[in-house]
């Protein structure tokens, strides 16, 4: 099966709204992950950021991103201005949809049913508000599975009336450019996906480099 080039698909569409303006519901894990894609994407849509994340722990944490997102929006100029919608923090969701997957290593099938969950709210949020597009900020991190996150859009897209935005976000230097935003704005920026389980994970790895 060949490799598909998200980046180009996203080309296409925007070469191909001839002035018109969709409306876009963009999750978003963290406003370091969102600076580049708010950069890029508000030039041509109309967006609305979901802070939809039930995965992150502690609450802290969850509050602290929630913040800094909200934070971002507010200063960072853009041609169609965005706004925010923070959803309530519900960890169990995440921990009921990942039971059994406790000891799968990061990047494996419990990091794929964590794209789902977040993004299957995603598609039924902008299904039910009226958005023309839906799409993650997900795809910007090295650390995260671009294809696998557009199959699973794709899915969701032929069950709920909305189409997946196409996407693979660190390609044309979209992720160096949000380390380069982030100082600019200095967000904070965490050393862990979100999980519990990322975070024991990046302690180890910490701890195994002193």
């Amino acid at each position: 099966m060949p490799v598909q080039n998200y980046q180009k698909m996203l080309d296409g569409i925007i070469s191909g709204l001839d002035g018109k303006v969709p409306k876009l519901l963009l999750h978003s894990c963290c406003a370091p992950c969102s600076s580049y894609c708010l950069e890029y994407l508000s030039q041509y849509f109309s967006i609305t950021l979901m802070y939809y994340n039930p995965n992150i722990s502690p609450r802290e944490e969850f509050d602290k991103r929630a913040e800094e997102l909200r934070r971002l929006v507010s200063q960072l100029p853009m041609k169609y201005p965005a706004e925010v919608v923070v959803s309530e923090y519900c960890p169990e969701e995440f921990y009921s949809a990942v039971k059994g997957m406790e000891d799968i290593p990061e990047g494996g099938e419990r990091c794929f049913v964590c794209y789902r969950l977040r993004l299957e709210k995603a598609a039924q949020y902008a299904a039910e508000h009226g958005f023309d597009y839906f799409c993650s900020t997900l795809s910007i991190s090295p650390l995260k599975n671009a294809a696998k996150l557009n199959e699973i859009g794709e899915e969701l897209s032929e069950i709920y009336p909305v189409k997946l935005l196409p996407s693979d976000f660190k390609k044309r230097g979209g992720y160096l450019r949000s380390i380069e935003l982030s100082k600019e704005y200095g967000l904070y920026r965490q050393n862990y996906c979100g999980c519990v389980f990322s975070k024991l994970e990046a302690e180890h790895r910490i701890a195994a480099e002193k």
